[in-house]
């Protein structure tokens, strides 16, 4: 029982604290799921859960450093009772998340580690059953693991890995994540991604007095019954399905991805941050006579974004995007995307404003 014990502490504080790392290093992505959870819940529950939705940013980054330090702690044995009640209840709340995710089909992805490693709804459960069994064996038997004999130590350590994540977070917030996992990182060719790399198959799940049946062709007896179409290679797929660019003369998808175009990303006007426009509007002006064409994408209405463009001086055209799919390009409100023919050559947030020479190096 004590190497079994042994291996669930190891196991439970190094996962947890993999899963804070991946997620504090992009607070924005998991402050948007929690928005799609509130969402739900507030469908589902009643609107007080729609009151969190601000704070989504705040509980993304104290979810994700609390990951993080209790992994830290259980590992350094620091007020180990405290750490593991901390953490089953956690593991219980977590839990209740991926069951209704995965029961209602509510939300298809959990962000447990973000856009690093994505599981189904039922994937994340199963994770959370296991870790919530060994946490369960840990409170159960954890006289068998190794006492602490420097109490002070394992306090310093567990609070510089608190701050250190917690910095880690803020510059994420104020800049781009450290790590980009996302289809629109630096260097990925966006139309490619929106094909699928090999040709996906299929099989079909029939049924037929009761009984079902798989088939990799389709059955010509009428006598079964279509349920399901279930992909054979879904890793095959499409990593971008949604991008789009349009406005009201029709659209524009792909004359994005032909030259050099210059993104300047506005998610929406209520929220963008307008004190970058004075650095933005300056970089437009420099690069005037450059080889590449400046575009701005919104989510927000035509006129409404026609009287803001205006209001900040920004003389570019503009083009509508989905508003999920322009947070997910840059988590920057607004933000700046260099393309080549389709191909992300450069990503600025709205405190990382290029100049015009860095932007024509990368042409």
């Amino acid at each position: 029982m004590k190497w079994i014990t042994r291996f669930c502490w190891i196991f439970v504080g190094v996962l947890f604290i993999f899963s804070g790392l991946i997620k504090i290093n992009d607070p924005a992505g998991t402050a948007i799921k929690l928005e799609e959870y509130f969402e739900v819940f507030g469908h589902d529950f009643g609107s007080f859960f729609l009151s969190f939705r601000p704070l989504s940013l705040y509980l993304a980054i104290f979810l994700n450093v609390l990951e993080i330090a209790l992994g830290v702690a259980l590992l350094m044995r620091w007020h180990l009772k405290t750490v593991l009640n901390a953490l089953l209840a956690l593991i219980v709340f977590f839990t209740f998340l991926t069951f209704y995710s995965a029961y209602f089909n509510k939300v298809t992805d959990c962000g447990c580690f973000g856009d690093a490693i994505k599981l189904t709804p039922w994937e994340s459960f199963t994770k959370d059953i296991v870790l919530l069994v060994m946490i369960v064996i840990l409170i159960a038997t954890k006289r068998y693991i190794p006492a602490q004999r420097n109490y002070r130590m394992a306090g310093i350590v567990t609070g510089i890995a608190t701050a250190f994540s917690f910095l880690v977070g803020m510059y994420a917030i104020l800049h781009e994540p450290i790590l980009d996992f996302r289809a629109y990182k630096v260097g990925n060719n966006i139309p490619a991604l929106m094909k699928p790399s090999e040709p996906l198959r299929y099989k079909y799940i029939m049924e037929k007095n009761g009984q079902e049946k798989e088939f990799e062709v389709y059955p010509t007896d009428t006598t079964w019954v279509y349920k399901e179409m279930v992909p054979l290679n879904p890793e095959a797929g499409p990593k971008i399905t949604d991008f789009s660019v349009w406005n009201d003369e029709g659209t524009f998808t792909d004359e994005v991805f032909t030259g050099n175009k210059l993104l300047i990303l506005v998610h929406t006007v209520e929220k963008t941050d307008k004190s970058a426009f004075a650095e933005i509007n300056k970089l437009v002006e420099e690069l005037q006579g450059a080889p590449l064409q400046i575009w701005a994408l919104t989510s927000s209405g035509g006129q409404q974004f026609d009287v803001f463009r205006h209001e900040q001086n920004l003389a570019v055209p503009f083009y509508f995007t989905d508003a999920t799919v322009l947070k997910t390009m840059m988590r920057s409100n607004p933000g700046i995307m260099l393309l080549k023919n389709g191909t992300v050559v450069g990503k600025w947030s709205r405190n990382d404003v290029p100049t015009a020479e860095e932007v024509k190096s990368k042409l």
